[in-house]
């Protein structure tokens, strides 16, 4: 493989995602939904901006203190932004991907385009850095639009809440790259475009949706049913005439409930772990939504809490290291199965 090949590939594989009547629909379409989801977010952080300013007006001293109220971020105006993000971001990936190659079979160029001296390792190669630069581009598109309505609206955000906004884009790239990746395997292995498209839509639909749905029911029939709930009052409203008996064995229903439910998540989450959709949920939903500080008195009760000022980004990596993983390595599978397969591709 050669540079100068690849690139030739990639820049006209580029331009033809570009100029596609395909991409432009759906880009447009992205750009619509996305503007309105923007417009339903701004509206939701101008209704918490306004109880902001209410509450600060009824502020009240209580105890010697203050009770601070929070004022919202800006980042939970991009909360309405992740479900058309990775429904639309599907629909646009796999329209890249999953005719690259059949495409190519069916009107029989493939053969004419190996007759010059490009390696077919350029050409695979070549597709599948068009497709990841034509969706980083449509990504940055849709962020651009986003930055100006929020300039329009006279929202700044901070420099934390850009590059937490920058982070959101980027894990959407990553997501974008899966399915994608997911539609090339497709149109590589398959013997035209309509099983291609069918072939992409079943895989996306079992990882999304079918590995977390499995997990739920495995994760039921492996625990069984929850434990019975006894009949006694809590330990917090039991009287002091009741028996300590009682209490003790509230306390240890409790015990067994809470052993019960970390077991049974644990075992769902492990299923869950393999879905793109969910890993990119977790990632998103821990950069858009907002974290807070608890402030304590020296007494130890709870006074206000207060948004964290600054992304952890050491938390990030601790908490969500296999989430960052999933989004990593399900493109490179499915791109080295695109690349094996079209490597051996018979093109006679």
């Amino acid at each position: 493989m050669e540079a100068k090949g690849l690139f030739n590939v990639a820049r006209k594989e580029f331009i033809d995602h570009l100029t596609s009547k395909r991409f432009i629909l759906i880009l447009v379409l992205f750009l619509i939904i996305s503007a309105y989801s923007m417009h339903e977010g701004i509206g939701d952080y101008n209704n918490r901006l306004d109880e902001y300013k209410e509450q600060i007006s009824r502020t009240e001293e209580i105890e010697g203190t203050h009770v601070i109220p929070t004022m919202p971020s800006t980042m939970c105006i991009f909360q309405r932004m992740r479900e058309p993000m990775s429904f639309l971001g599907a629909i646009l990936a796999i329209a890249m991907g999953f005719d690259l190659i059949t495409r190519e079979k069916e009107t029989r160029s493939l053969k004419s385009l190996l007759s010059h001296p490009v390696y077919r390792d350029e050409i695979i190669n070549g597709k599948a850095l068009s497709g990841i630069s034509a969706l980083a581009f449509a990504v940055s598109i849709v962020f651009i639009l986003l930055f100006a309505i929020l300039l329009i609206f006279s929202i700044v955000p901070n420099m934390d809440e850009f590059l937490r906004i920058a982070l959101f884009g980027a894990v959407t790239v990553l997501l974008f790259l899966t399915y994608f990746s997911i539609a090339l395997m497709a149109s590589t292995i398959s013997k035209n475009s309509g099983i291609a498209l069918m072939f992409a839509f079943v895989i996306l639909l079992a990882i999304s949706f079918g590995a977390p749905m499995l997990g739920g029911m495995a994760a039921k029939h492996m625990v069984g049913e929850p434990p019975e709930r006894p009949g006694l009052q809590r330990p917090e409203v039991i009287d002091y005439e009741h028996p300590d008996e009682e209490r003790e064995e509230w306390l240890r229903y409790q015990e067994v409930r809470d052993a019960y439910w970390k077991k049974r998540r644990a075992i769902r989450d492990a299923f869950e772990i393999s879905s793109p959709l969910g890993s990119y949920g977790k990632l998103t939903g821990w950069l858009i939504e907002p974290r807070f500080i608890e402030v304590h008195s020296s007494s130890g009760k709870l006074l206000s809490t207060i948004p964290a000022e600054t992304t952890n980004f050491k938390e990030l990596l601790e908490k969500f290291w296999k989430h960052i993983l999933v989004l990593l390595i399900f493109p490179v599978v499915f791109l080295a199965i695109a690349y094996v397969k079209f490597m051996r591709l018979d093109i006679r």
